[in-house]
């Protein structure tokens, strides 16, 4: 699912607009080390493994992609948003069923009309409103596919955000990380629905599914 939907809608409803894997574009050949330093995309400084090849890191980090290699990252920023890095690191690898090559992701922006970006999958709007007010302000959307650094630190605050619009009564048997994985797949106002009592549908059951399968590794990925 494109992650970080911005609207509300009908519970049972998911959102759109996303590329299944099977027509994802082919991929795209790794950039040739160069001897001449490339300048820095952005003022903020990122930990982020680099994206270019070297002789001690072959292939960039988009090729045999697994959320485990950003634990610090994950560690990090789920500690300053006030999060748990399980449910974090369990959000990244939901969102990873599609390939994130930043120029693939790039390309498949060209052709719907609300991409998702980064290894979190964030929508425009979603992330917009998630900087505000926080020490990322100044980094744009379009910098996600290339730093999933910023797009770890943009979904942990998101996170942040959802956990208090929950309501503080609740009639539903699913928990607050179950409700939280919900508002980051299908937005803030279903989460919200379902914490009173609506009933997920199944694409949001099989967004829940898969947090429950990958909730045992993201424990062992973060685990220090």
């Amino acid at each position: 699912m494109g992650a970080l939907a911005a609207r509300c809608g009908d519970p049972n409803s998911s959102p759109a607009g996303t590329p299944p894997v099977a027509s994802a574009s082919p991929s795209v050949a790794s950039p040739t080390p160069s001897s001449t330093p490339s300048p820095t995309r952005s003022a903020t400084p990122s930990s982020t493994p680099s994206s270019t090849p070297s002789a001690t890191n072959p292939k960039p980090w988009y090729e045999d992609y697994d959320p485990a290699q950003f634990a610090a990252q994950v560690r990090k920023y789920a500690a300053q948003a006030g999060i748990r890095p399980q449910l974090l690191m369990a959000i990244l690898y939901n969102e990873s069923y599609k390939p994130h090559d930043p120029e693939l992701e790039r390309s498949w922006a060209k052709i719907d009309s609300d991409p998702a970006f980064g290894i979190a999958n964030m929508h425009r709007p979603a992330f917009d409103d998630t900087k505000r007010g926080r020490p990322f302000a100044k980094r744009k959307w379009e910098e996600l596919p290339d730093d999933p650094a910023l797009a770890i630190q943009a979904a942990a605050w998101h996170l942040h955000d959802l956990a208090e619009r929950l309501p503080s009564k609740r009639s539903t048997t699913l928990t607050e990380d179950e409700l939280l994985a919900l508002g980051y797949n299908a937005g803030g106002g279903n989460m919200r629905a379902f914490a009173r009592g609506a009933e997920p549908g199944s694409q949001a059951r099989s967004y829940l599914d898969r947090l429950h399968e990958n909730w045992g590794k993201s424990a062992e990925a973060v685990r220090t």
